[in-house]
């Protein structure tokens, strides 16, 4: 059958599933096997570890006068096993609630009062309070006091593998399948005082939807190489010691069960300097309003295409192979409050939980349109992504114009709303009071529904090919309608996992220079630099700023790819097709940290191209951990591949390139006229101008699309940008 002739078919059974499973009828059902999403352990568990319960032993009058001085420094409703900041250890299963009805048999139970800005106001837990668990990408934050880190054997994102052997300090048990999570831990680079320094963990992979993690730091050294003894509040719980306190005593059964939980992983309680658990949220709170309002935004089209209108055209500074740009706008289901604008939260149904619409959105598109389309049709529909806060008109810049003349294809972009240029105003405002930020990821989400509906607009009989700017010389429609496909890069890669999640009418995706989370990202990123300026001077303290990372991707995981990860590929949602992924990486990057990337692939297993870097590129034991090589070409799966540009290797740790020793004596300073050599340069904007990337596309967006190599078993070089008039 013509793929023309099947389209119509293949709308209309999905308006008819999408009404069938609209949000008024129940809620989005989810799918997928996810239990193996973490690699497993590499060592088995120690046979002497144990989580009985030693006799009970009172404690000292010192002991005593330690437990009740920890005691009144703990404000009501706030955590005792970390003194230093209410929120500590966070995330904690200390700040939920027992719900039932939720995904994951809990609620999070955040207080009011905390986190305050210089101006007083503190954190308004609302909309956190809906989630039914923690981030899958959540940071894991405490405070250690007198902490050696170079005497403490940390696992460095470097040698993330020693973190799932028995002499790491640090450990992640997954306490449903019992496997150690492997991930790396660093001391906050960004505090200049020890007593405002976080020690940081972070999953090197996203961690299971619904599961119980547990966190355990055992031999924590000091400066003098000795260990460091456990809180009070913890050890009375640790060493069985009896206690006056109902805060204490309220806890001590589930601490048992956890601590044998844990001994079955390998961790002996004796050992501990401190533990604690935490729940990850369900799939409904990550994804199940953006599902929701995917199904009734494409259950109202009824199998007909979004209304659209060409708003303008222009036929010079075009690229060669380029005739035109176009402009126009299309309607979209409004599920904001504020008629969309910036500030406007999702309109939530109290009766079903769920987004429900109000009137349309006109959201815009911009479209570089091919030549050899106008001439001969069959124009590879392409919807892509642009960067942080810019806006759709990237799909006018030169760079896409090339590639779509290169493939033939129709690019078309339309506004990531609430990371685009019309946010930035409200996004200092967010920064500077994040009782504001729920409007952030809501505006993502709506913006998921935009771009769902351009890459419609792009496949219908009745969309873009419909009108005269998008049809050949003979009037034909230009584009080959069979399918849609994703290119996004940087920001558009980021968000550009989410939405493929959720996309019914594409199934491969090329994400360029992209990652998952902003909680790992932003302190590793150049373009968070005046962003993070804000924050500083609203939140001062360096142990606040953590935090707030943390507590922020709990919502922001609904708008990026990290909420909808562990469905991206082979685990799809229900009425979801599988995806397959082009991961372009470049090394050194200066905007999107790296190893952000790499817990993408980890988490879905995509297999890497090796040799990835030139020998001698990288300063780190084990740069690639978990990641497999692809082991043939050409290659019908995901994929992920290095592009070096030359540039220095990125630093260990939440600072930016810029910030690292190396780059400061190399590329500043006396060494100023080297910053644009190839070593200092942001490679950021390298790989996707490389011809060995843009025929891999053309390769991987066909129907039965193959990942080749262009590298010719050897490193991926890059030239840089301004080697390309493109």
């Amino acid at each position: 059958m013509n793929a023309r002739l099947r389209l119509p078919i293949l709308i209309g059974v999905v308006a008819l599933v999408a009404l069938a499973c609209s949000p008024e009828d129940n809620q989005p059902a989810f799918t997928g096997d996810i239990s193996k999403g973490n690699p497993p352990a590499e060592e088995a568990a120690t046979a002497t570890a144990s989580g009985e319960a030693p006799e009970p032993v009172d404690l000292t009058d010192v002991e005593s006068s330690q437990l009740q001085a920890a005691l009144e420094q703990t404000e009501p409703g706030c955590e005792v096993l970390d003194t230093r900041s209410c929120l500590l250890p966070f995330p904690s299963d200390a700040y939920t609630v027992e719900d039932p009805a939720s995904g994951t048999g809990r609620r999070v139970n955040l207080p009011s009062g905390l986190l305050a800005n210089v101006d007083g106001a503190t954190l308004d837990p609302t909309a956190w309070n809906e989630n039914d668990g923690f981030s899958p990408n959540t940071p894991i934050l405490v405070h250690v006091p007198g902490i050696d880190p170079n005497l403490t054997n940390l696992p460095s994102e470097g040698d993330i593998g020693f973190s799932v052997t028995e002499e790491s300090a640090t450990v992640i048990v997954d306490l449903d399948s019992g496997q150690l999570v492997p991930h790396w831990a660093e001391m906050d680079k960004r505090a200049d005082n020890p007593e405002d320094r976080a020690l940081i963990l972070r999953p090197a992979t996203s961690l299971i939807e619904t599961h119980r993690f547990a966190v355990a730091l055992r031999d924590i050294k000091d400066s003098n190489g000795l260990e460091i003894p456990a809180p009070i509040g913890f050890k009375v719980l640790r060493d069985n010691n009896p206690t006056q306190s109902p805060t204490i005593e309220e806890r001590r059964e589930e601490f048992d069960v956890v601590f044998n939980e844990m001994a079955a992983a390998g961790v002996n309680r004796a050992d501990l300097y401190l533990s604690w658990w935490f729940t990850v949220a369900s799939a409904e709170t990550l994804a199940g309003k953006a599902l929701a309002m995917r199904d009734d935004a494409f259950g109202r089209l009824n199998g007909q295409a979004p209304t659209f209108e060409v708003t303008g055209t222009r036929t010079d500074d075009l690229q060669p192979g380029i005739a035109k740009i176009v402009e126009g706008t299309f309607e979209v289901p409004l599920y904001l409050t504020e008629r969309g604008r910036p500030g406007g939260v999702l309109n939530i149904d109290p009766a079903t939980g769920d987004p429900v619409a109000s009137g349309t959105y006109t959201a815009s598109f911009v479209c570089s349109v091919p030549e050899a389309g106008v001439q001969n049709g069959e124009s590879i529909p392409v919807v892509y992504g642009h960067g942080l806060l810019g806006s759709a008109n990237e799909a006018d810049s030169s760079q896409v114009q090339h590639t779509a003349a290169e493939l033939n294809a129709l690019y078309c972009a339309t506004n990531w709303i609430g990371l685009s240029a019309e946010d930035v105003a409200y996004a200092f405002e967010a920064l500077s009071d994040i009782s504001k930020f729920p409007s952030v990821p809501d505006r993502l989400q709506q913006s998921l529904i935009n771009t769902l509906y351009l890459g419609r607009l792009m496949i219908h009989p009745d969309g873009l090919g419909n009108a005269p700017e998008f049809q050949t010389t003979s009037g034909a429609n230009m584009i080959n309608t069979e399918t849609a496909y994703y290119d996004g890069n940087s920001q558009g890669a980021i968000m550009g996992g989410a939405v493929t999640a959720i996309a019914q009418d594409w199934t491969r995706a090329s994400l360029g220079v992209g990652g998952m989370n902003y909680s790992t990202l932003l302190n590793r990123s150049v373009d968070f630099d005046e962003y993070f300026v804000v924050l500083r001077n609203a939140y001062p303290n360096p142990l606040d700023q953590q935090i707030i990372f943390g507590v922020l991707q709990m919502l922001w995981d609904s708008g990026e790819t990290g909420g909808y990860v562990q469905h991206l590929t082979d685990r799809p949602y229900d009425l979801t097709p599988a995806k397959e992924v082009l991961m372009t990486v470049a090394f050194g990057d200066h905007q999107v940290a790296n190893i952000t990337s790499q817990n993408i692939a980890r988490t879905l297993g995509i297999p890497m191209y090796q040799p990835a870097l030139p020998v001698g590129a990288t300063i780190v034991p084990q740069p690639f951990y978990g990641l497999d090589p692809i082991r043939s070409f050409p290659w019908a799966g995901s994929a992920l591949f290095y592009w070096d540009s030359g540039t220095l290797a990125p630093p260990l740790g939440n600072i930016t390139p810029t910030m690292s020793q190396r780059y400061i004596a190399d590329c500043t300073g006396a060494n100023a006229d080297q910053a644009d050599s190839p070593r200092c340069a942001d490679p950021h904007e390298d790989p996707r101008r490389q011809p060995g990337v843009i025929e891999q596309k053309a390769q991987f967006f066909q129907p039965e699309g193959v990942v080749i190599d262009p590298c010719g078993d050897a490193p991926c070089i890059s030239k840089q940008r301004d080697e390309f008039d493109y």
